[in-house]
């Protein structure tokens, strides 16, 4: 399975922010068993690069996929790919830093969110365009872009619930990031955590599926 199927496979992008590095292993497990594969870390996270690294060389193994996000410039996509990212999430778009993610091999979805962005996005490289903040303007407005993009694939992120998301599927995303909805802040990840962010991860992964009209036995949860 090529890279970008297998991330969008579940339609489900955990997006990990300020975690400490002793966590990131024990909250991508959980993720697994909850059957979310891809675990995105935030770079303003204090040593992001070294748990992308961490992340990367224990997860990998176990069948995740570990990207960054939050990345602003090529500099960064750049230390974040060599850290052992397979994606880079911006919030922006920047043709730089697409150039620089898909010189390194890694998949590059920067956000946008008027149809001329998306467009140029895509034109300049971009594999997946994250329309984000994606709350501001709802499900609705990724039908509308779909009309006259529908070639274009697009996430969404930005206040992205279990009660939403199912909407944005509907509605054209061929997935959804999800942040503290999905993986609750925590200064330690206990196992009643841990049983918590599963069980997060299973309630994502079923909404996506009906949604998109699987039984959940197809997406293997």
């Amino acid at each position: 399975m090529k890279l970008l199927e297998k991330m969008t496979d579940s339609g489900v992008v955990a997006v990990i922010r300020g975690s400490k590095p002793e966590n990131i292993i024990e909250i991508g497990k959980a993720l697994k068993k909850g059957g979310v594969y891809s675990l995105e870390i935030t770079v303003e996270t204090p040593k992001a690069m070294s748990i992308i690294e961490k992340a990367a060389e224990a997860l990998e193994g176990e069948g995740i996929i570990v990207g960054a996000g939050t990345v602003l410039d090529p500099e960064t996509a750049r230390a974040a790919i060599l850290s052992g990212a397979k994606f880079v999430f911006s919030p922006t778009f920047n043709i730089e830093t697409i150039k620089m993610t898909k010189r390194y091999g890694a998949l590059s979805i920067p956000g946008a969110m008027t149809p001329t962005e998306i467009l140029s996005a895509y034109e300049h490289g971009a594999d997946v365009i994250k329309v984000f903040p994606a709350n501001v303007l709802g499900p609705g407005y990724i039908k509308g872009i779909k009309g006259p993009l529908p070639h274009i694939p697009v996430m969404s992120t930005g206040g992205i619930s279990i009660e939403n998301a199912g909407a944005y599927i509907k509605a054209g995303a061929i997935g959804i990031g999800a942040g503290s909805t999905l993986v609750p802040a925590a200064e330690v990840i206990t196992q009643e955590i841990s049983e918590q962010i599963t069980a997060n991860a299973e309630r994502f992964v079923r909404v996506v599926s009906e949604a998109r009209g699987q039984s959940v036995a197809q997406t293997g949860v």
